[in-house]
């Protein structure tokens, strides 16, 4: 829900660098078992498979490693953030129009991160005893993007049926 008196522009920024650095630490803890030779593609399970595309560098998609995709794509995130004219920093300055589009975009893309570790990396994430720290930030993640609409539903795919089993949690 977003807050009383808030600007929901505003909101969306600051919890997307707050999902941007969670997810940016939670990945940086896995690297060493995130390899070219173990993630040739990155993928979410054998029925997803990503390719790499920024629009601007890589217009055409790109099949490319895991490790290879996620630096892409952490890389092209941090230019997003660190653009005043998407992401103004100082009060008063309007966000710009094709704000919200973008927004989405990083958000998408961020979801696969969890998607990758989640399908390739959770017997990583439960050997160094982080699973309640990557739970505890996708379902804040997925909670946040399901409130304002801000994935498509089949975007979600590769995670639905942890998805489901974190919303039937609260209910």
């Amino acid at each position: 829900m977003l807050p009383e008196g808030e600007d929901l522009n505003e909101w969306i920024a600051v919890n997307t660098v707050d999902f941007f650095n969670q997810i940016n630490m939670l990945y940086g803890t896995i690297t060493e078992f995130c390899t070219e030779a173990s993630c040739p593609v990155m993928s979410a399970g054998p029925r997803y498979e990503y390719h790499w595309a920024d629009g601007t560098n890589i217009k055409k998609p790109i099949k490319c490693s895991a490790p290879k995709y996620i630096d892409y794509l952490m890389t092209w995130v941090q230019d997003q953030l660190d653009d005043e004219t998407l992401f103004p920093s100082k009060i008063g300055v309007p966000f710009p129009k094709n704000f919200m589009s973008v927004a989405k975009t990083i958000l998408k893309r961020l979801f696969r991160v969890y998607a990758h570790i989640y399908h390739q990396h959770f017997d990583s994430v439960m050997q160094l005893q982080e699973e309640a720290h990557l739970n505890t930030s996708f379902k804040h993640f997925i909670f946040f993007v399901q409130e304002f609409n801000l994935i498509d539903r089949r975007e979600l795919a590769p995670l639905q049926e942890l998805i489901e089993k974190l919303g039937s949690k609260d209910r």
